[in-house]
């Protein structure tokens, strides 16, 4: 039985902090003026229900791709596809091991979705490619790589589009280094800043101004992460909006080209967890006041489909249950 206290939650669950980018099949257009709106949808078929996966989108395969997560009971290493009307579960002969607190990110140079640490009872090192033009997985061999950890923040990076670690906690710090996968290996990175080190927080390619930013997750106790970062590839900046986003870990982002800002939905605030929707327009964070609210949760999995041009948000952890429903925000 895995408890659902603190403790689980810092070192075996992460919100799943979804990317979205800069060359995926869409372009930017005018910041449609109707209201957002969430509607669940009712696919034919759904992963069980989970919380703390990775889920991204694939542009090869034109489909969001889940993996893994964990149950009160179990951690789960089952792949799925959404294709905006159902989820398809994928038959691999080779998959990861069974994790959670992981993440997808897209490497355009290399044409897969990476998946790389997490944690099964123990925080886990390895490295794992989703070829999504055969639906199979590959486990990668680098000479280097992160130490093991969980709840890193995994995002393309706007310089070169390979895909990029940032944090996580390794066991004993939250260390705040960025590494960079070439297709083969990890190097890391040595930009001039840093932002705190920090797992389990808000990140998202903001394709309007070819970033990504960085807020929220835990540190020591829940220290000084609650503060706005962009990353350009080559350096952080911090950010000084007008309205920061209240301090929040255990949640999920994703660019929406429709509203143009990166949203997020839910997790853990100060004083508890939440079912507000914020967007970050590129310059400050504004509260989306949006038709209808999904349940109240955290630790689930949001990725933007820009076949069907939906924001795409499934499972978590609700108040009282484990969730696998399927929603999408609209604008209506």
């Amino acid at each position: 039985m895995l408890p659902l206290n603190s403790a689980t939650r810092l070192f075996g669950a992460a919100a799943v902090l979804l990317v979205f980018t800069a060359f995926s099949p869409w372009s930017i257009g005018t910041a449609d003026a109707a209201t957002p709106t969430w509607i669940k949808l009712n696919p034919a078929n759904s992963p069980s229900a989970r919380y703390a996966f990775a889920m991204a989108y694939d542009p090869v395969s034109q489909k969001v791709v889940l993996f893994g997560g964990t149950t009160p009971t179990s951690y789960l290493n089952d792949t799925w596809t959404f294709d905006g009307t159902t989820w398809t579960q994928a038959s691999t002969l080779v998959a990861p091991p069974a994790r959670s607190a992981t993440m997808l990110a897209y490497d355009a140079p290399s044409q897969k979705l990476v998946l790389f640490g997490g944690f099964d009872g123990s925080l886990l090192g390895d490295t794992w490619l989703w070829d999504g033009a055969t639906s199979t997985w590959t486990q990668a061999n680098p000479t280097t790589s992160p130490a093991p950890r969980s709840g890193v923040s995994l995002f393309t990076d706007p310089k070169n589009q390979h895909a990029d670690v940032f944090s996580g906690f390794d066991g004993k710090v939250w260390p705040g280094d960025v590494w960079q996968w070439n297709g083969t290996d990890w190097a890391q990175l040595q930009p001039p800043v840093n932002p705190e080190g920090r797992a389990q927080g808000i990140v998202g390619y903001d394709l309007a101004t070819r970033s990504v930013v960085v807020t929220g997750g835990i540190n020591g106790g829940f220290l000084r992460t609650d503060n706005t970062w962009t990353w350009n590839g080559n350096n952080w900046r911090q950010q000084f909006p007008a309205t920061q986003r209240p301090y929040v870990f255990y949640t999920a982002g994703a660019y929406d080209p429709l509203l143009q800002e990166v949203v997020s939905y839910g997790g853990d605030e100060v004083n508890g967890v939440v079912h507000t929707t914020w967007g970050w327009t590129g310059t400050d964070w504004v509260q989306l006041q949006t038709k209808n609210s999904p349940p109240t949760r955290d630790q689930m999995g949001i990725a933007y489909d820009p076949v069907t041009r939906q924001l795409i948000m499934f499972g978590g952890l609700g108040l009282q249950n484990v969730l696998n429903d399927t929603w999408k925000l609209v604008q209506h």
